[in-house]
């Protein structure tokens, strides 16, 4: 049987045409609400690596009042603030260890000096919950002043721990050695070397490493007897060698930042306490 209908009228087919745009604009715009609502939300939930200092997540993100003093005062610029996919944590100060790590080039953790709000602080109140594993058994010595009249940081709990994630890729355990820049040369992040300059940071892309077994985790972590190379067994009882955290470790991230491999072998867990 034929269809009998008349054919549109060039205004008619116009109208249709505009009917089913806005369909799909409107469809388009409700989907993209709601995905907008749900990445922040989904986003809180990855925790970030906060500066020194930080008090427990839930009330970091109570107290900050995200002015950015913290930011500012930061030598080698490792704190940034989160964007809008960091929801309620939106405009708070974090690390983000890979990029640029807190190596103490400030020596007296000037990030905790200039928070006015105690978000960032030397001492938990009384009244504060501590979470397990992260109070320190000492002050942290801060190599670059072992030599000085006060070696240590005036730091009581550490903000996450340092965990070889990823021990099939480390260097040390496949026996290799590392030589050349840790991050290649347009790595813009910065360290302070000791045998370069007691007080100014430089590019890590200025410092070519050579190193018959890679351990450059243990060289360029600030802290004193937080990592060292030792030897441990492998699964198959084979000897090997292996980076291993000790419990001085704070959690700055810079043996994160200069793990040559991609991506990193050692990482930080933000958050983590110590455990044996």
């Amino acid at each position: 049987m034929s269809d009998t209908r008349a054919p549109l009228s060039k205004e008619r087919q116009q109208q249709a045409r505009r009917r089913v745009l806005r369909t799909i604009l409107l469809t388009g715009g409700v989907l993209g609400a709601a995905v907008s609502g749900y990445l922040p939300l989904a986003y809180a939930k990855k925790q970030r690596l906060r500066p020194p200092g930080a008090l427990d997540e839930k009330d970091f993100l109570a107290s900050c009042i995200k002015c950015g003093q913290c930011v500012q005062v930061c030598p080698v610029q490792a704190i940034k603030l989160a964007d809008l996919v960091d929801g309620f944590g939106v405009g708070t100060p974090y690390i983000d260890a890979r990029e640029q790590a807190c190596d103490f080039s400030c020596d007296a953790v000037q990030c905790i000096l200039a928070c006015p709000t105690g978000s960032l602080t030397y001492h938990k109140p009384a009244f504060l919950p501590v979470r397990a594993g992260a109070p320190l058994a000492a002050k942290p010595v801060l190599l670059a002043k072992e030599k000085d009249a006060e070696p240590t940081l005036n730091l009581a709990e550490r903000i996450g721990v340092a965990r070889l994630t990823r021990p099939e890729s480390c260097l040390a355990i496949q026996g290799k050695g590392f030589k050349g820049q840790a991050r290649g040369a347009d790595f813009k992040g910065e360290l302070r070397y000791m045998d370069v300059d007691r007080w100014k940071p430089i590019k890590v892309a200025d410092h070519p490493y050579d190193a018959e077994l890679c351990d450059l985790c243990v060289r360029a972590c600030p802290i004193k007897g937080a990592i060292s190379i030792e030897t441990v067994f492998a699964p198959d009882g084979s000897q090997r060698k292996s980076p291993v955290v000790h419990e001085p470790c704070v959690g700055c991230g810079v043996c994160e930042m200069i793990c040559p491999t991609e991506p990193a072998s050692i990482e930080i867990i933000p958050g983590e306490g110590w455990r044996a």
